[in-house]
Formats: structure tokens, C-alpha cells, sequence
């Protein structure tokens, strides 16, 4: 039996976590952590993910540590904030505990903190900025037909609901991180995030133009776009629910505790073998 601790338990994407993790015969919940401030704290996280208690009160992340020592939790699955998840993931690591991340909107010193803790402590790791496995089969698309497309233009636009925290998202700046990558280019230098008003001159061959949508209550859509001479090849991909996420969180926790490796950062490329 996995015993799973999941921070950010009383958010959207927790939630579903909690309750798609109870369904499972080979796994279940054993802490739920919120922020320290979270009115839900001392909940039951069944009753506050509406499939009836489990057992499991939400804690605050201050007594993160305590908890999962207490619960003796096999992985940490984090879905907060950037800073949040940060420090979660150093205190899972110092308690040698799998670590799976799909909190997104990191920096690269927040990166680098995160990749320190989990060498250090010499624990398992999946960090990945979209767990769906169609979005993990767009990114594979992505690299062919960047490589076999190298001179069009690369356009990415990505669409959101309007309480998404970050732009643009973490899937499309993987997206654009892959592309950039098959086709030799450094994306610090060639992205271009939304275009200003005005007249901005003839577009740069190497560019790569990468744009957010914030509307209404749309759960995700990236269209990776590449445009030549006389046609265009457009790769697209819907979440029609955020259960798509969360479907591929499961095959994750499955994954990190089975096969994960000892100081290590995986994504689900790594999850569903698709490198």
C-alpha cells in the first residue's frame, strides 16, 4: 500500500487528488497539508475533497515535518504555489520521503533549490510542469516535428481560466523549451512574450512567440504552431478536466515509488516512457 501525503489538499487540483488516491486498491492518504492560515485546517480532507472522511485532518506545512514522520508517508505530492511547494519539497527530502511535483511557475533559483534538496537527501523525484499524458505526448510531437520543421516559424498560445496564478504556463514554456532545444536555439534569447503595440519590424526567423490567454473557466489549451511557405502544422491539445491531470499524478506516485531512482529528478516522460 503507497501511503501519500498531499500538499495543497483544500485546492482545486488536491481535492481530486485526495479523492482519485482513496479510490485506488494499491494506495491511500495519510496526511493533507494546507497553508498554516487555511481556514480548513482540522478538517477531515475526505469530507473537505466531498467523498465522506477518511480519517486524515489537514495540518498546516508548518508541522509538515512532524507529519509525515507521524504518518510515516511513502511520497509527497505537492499542488500549491511556487514558494510553497519550494520549501514542502526540502522538508519532504530532508525526510526521505518520494517526492511529486506539478506546482508550476518556478524560477530557476527556486529550481536549483529543489534539485539541491532532493540529491542531498538522495530521495526519488518527479517534478513535471503537466502530468496529463496527452500534454506528455504533445511535448514528444513537439521535438519531430521541430527537428524536421527547423526553418518555419514557431508560435505557441496557450489558454487558461482567469484564477490561473502564473503566465505563461509551465506546459508552454516546456513546449517552447523543447522546441527551442530541437532546433539548436537558447530560448532566453529568441522568445517573445506577446508582441506590444506598434510597428515592431520584420519577425526574427529564430523567434519563438509564446502567448497567454486568461479566460472564463477554461481548464487548459496549448496550440504549438509551425508556419512555412504556403502551410502551417498545427499541434493541439484540450484538457477537457482537470481529472486529466490528475489521472496522470496516480500513474506518477506508481512510478516514483516503483522505479524511481535515488536523488534524481524524473518527469512523465520518464513516467510513461516516452524518452
Amino acid at each position: 500500500m503507497i501511503k501519500a501525503a498531499v500538499c495543497g489538499a483544500c485546492g482545486r487540483m488536491g481535492r481530486r487528488i485526495i479523492k482519485t488516491i482513496s479510490a485506488q486498491e494499491d494506495m491511500k492518504v495519510v496526511a493533507a497539508i494546507e497553508a498554516p492560515d487555511s481556514p480548513q485546517i482540522g478538517e477531515d480532507a475526505g469530507k473537505t475533497a466531498g467523498i465522506g472522511k477518511i480519517g486524515v485532518k489537514v495540518i498546516g506545512s508548518d508541522k509538515l515535518e512532524e507529519e509525515l514522520k507521524k504518518s510515516k508517508a511513502d511520497v509527497l505530492v505537492d499542488f500549491t504555489v511556487a514558494e510553497a511547494a519550494v520549501k514542502n519539497v526540502e522538508v519532504g527530502a530532508k525526510a526521505g520521503v518520494a517526492i511529486v511535483v506539478g506546482t508550476t511557475g518556478f524560477s530557476e533559483e527556486q529550481k536549483n533549490r529543489m534539485e539541491k534538496a532532493i540529491q542531498n537527501a538522495e530521495v526519488p523525484a518527479i517534478i513535471a510542469p503537466n502530468m496529463s499524458v496527452g500534454v506528455n505526448v504533445f511535448f514528444k510531437l513537439a521535438e519531430q516535428a521541430a527537428k524536421l520543421l527547423k526553418n518555419y516559424d514557431v508560435e505557441l498560445v496557450e489558454t487558461h481560466h482567469d484564477k490561473k496564478l502564473d503566465a505563461p504556463s509551465g506546459t508552454a514554456m516546456k513546449a517552447a523549451e523543447i522546441v527551442a532545444k530541437s532546433t539548436d536555439r537558447e530560448l532566453d534569447k529568441v522568445a517573445k512574450f506577446g508582441r506590444p503595440k506598434g510597428e515592431l519590424g520584420e519577425r526574427p526567423k529564430d523567434e519563438i512567440g509564446i502567448h497567454s490567454v486568461r479566460a472564463g473557466d477554461v481548464t487548459g489549451e496549448h496550440e504549438l504552431i509551425f508556419a512555412g511557405p504556403s502551410e502551417r502544422l498545427e499541434l493541439i491539445h484540450r484538457a477537457q478536466s482537470k481529472q486529466a491531470f490528475v489521472s496522470g499524478v496516480i500513474k506518477a506516485i506508481q512510478h516514483i515509488v516503483k522505479e524511481g531512482k535515488p536523488g534524481e529528478i524524473q518527469d512523465m516522460q520518464d513516467v510513461l516512457r516516452l524518452k
